[in-house]
């Protein structure tokens, strides 16, 4: 695929994009009115579209996504403890700096980019299987582990107050139904059972009703990604760059490595890299905020890392395609 194939299918995208930049830069939409662009997609249109996704295909593809969604595993939760490591122990970072930094440089915001620009290039159809795998890995696994990770180093620093503190247990616990409860989790997961266990196939009738939803995923996905962009102001800082560039360079650059030493086929390779090849996450923000931990730093990286991607992608795709 030619760099100017890639750039007919990558500029209605940002295009897009920019729309949504433009709505929240001039203040159309604000924090509390992106937030519910941002929840019919991530709780109603993506799930659904997911849902349909996973259950209009056969039980032997899924079972054949096996390196796939190890090759994800590898990249995404040991890309997040390997540089969680390395930040604590070559920065003057404490546990949970290192942890929502980290967190930040690993987490793709792959629910409202993956399926415009991996569907343009693969199609609707076959992307819904590796999407439906990140957000598992991302909603189920990443999210909770670092909430944990930073429930525990605040617990260290004192920073937790007293009548706050709950049982490590308690707390894992928690994290973890949280993350399952997640419909960019359980949805999969629920989708993953039927086909695997049952051999269930989605009737026509239910594809019809469920694509009335899901097929709005898309641009507004897009659109939302712009709001978010345009209604948060950049504050130009070393760690903001650092976790940008991890973000949208050295984390494709080392599952490109993984991809490559687990042998997976064409396809299955190019969608692991642009599944971790995406600008970072808002989710991840939130919750460093949540930790009152480098809130202005990974608020800055995102857009950062979002305005990188309109370089990196096009030559991601054009080399690996």
């Amino acid at each position: 695929m030619s760099f100017g194939e890639i750039f007919i299918i990558l500029v209605p995208i940002f295009f897009v994009i920019l729309l949504g930049f433009i709505a929240g830069n001039r203040g159309i939409f604000n924090k509390e009115t992106s937030k519910g662009i941002n929840t019919l997609v991530t709780k109603i249109a993506l799930p659904a579209h997911l849902f349909v996704g996973i259950t209009t295909t056969s039980r032997e593809t899924i079972f054949d996504k096996a390196s796939f969604l190890g090759a994800l595993l590898i990249g995404v939760i040991g890309f997040f403890i390997v540089l969680l490591l390395i930040t604590k122990w070559t920065t003057k970072y404490d546990f949970v700096t290192s942890t929502m930094f980290s967190l930040n440089s690993t987490q793709p915001t792959f629910a409202f980019m993956g399926i415009p620009v991996m569907g343009s290039i693969f199609g609707a159809e076959a992307i819904a299987i590796p999407i439906a795998l990140m957000g598992i890995i991302v909603n189920a696994v990443l999210d909770p582990l670092s909430t944990i990770l930073g429930t525990v180093g605040s617990r260290n620093n004192g920073s937790e107050s007293t009548e706050k503190k709950e049982s490590l247990f308690k707390v894992t616990m928690k994290s973890i139904g949280h993350g399952l409860t997640e419909p960019l989790a359980c949805v999969p997961i629920i989708g993953l059972i039927l086909v695997l266990v049952f051999n269930f196939h989605l009737p026509e009738l239910g594809e019809k009703s469920l694509d009335q939803i899901g097929d709005v995923v898309s641009g507004v996905a897009l659109f939302a990604v712009g709001v978010t962009i345009g209604i948060n102001k950049i504050k130009l800082s070393f760690s903001a760059f650092s976790i940008a560039i991890l973000k949208a360079v050295v984390q494709p650059l080392v599952m490109v490595g993984i991809a490559l030493a687990l042998g997976l086929g064409h396809n299955d390779f190019v969608q692991a890299v642009l599944l971790v090849s995406f600008p970072g996450s808002a989710v991840a923000t939130m919750i460093a905020i949540r930790f009152k931990s480098l809130e202005t730093e990974v608020a800055s990286a995102f857009v950062i890392s979002a305005i990188l991607s309109i370089i990196t992608l096009p030559f991601l795709i054009t080399a690996l395609m």
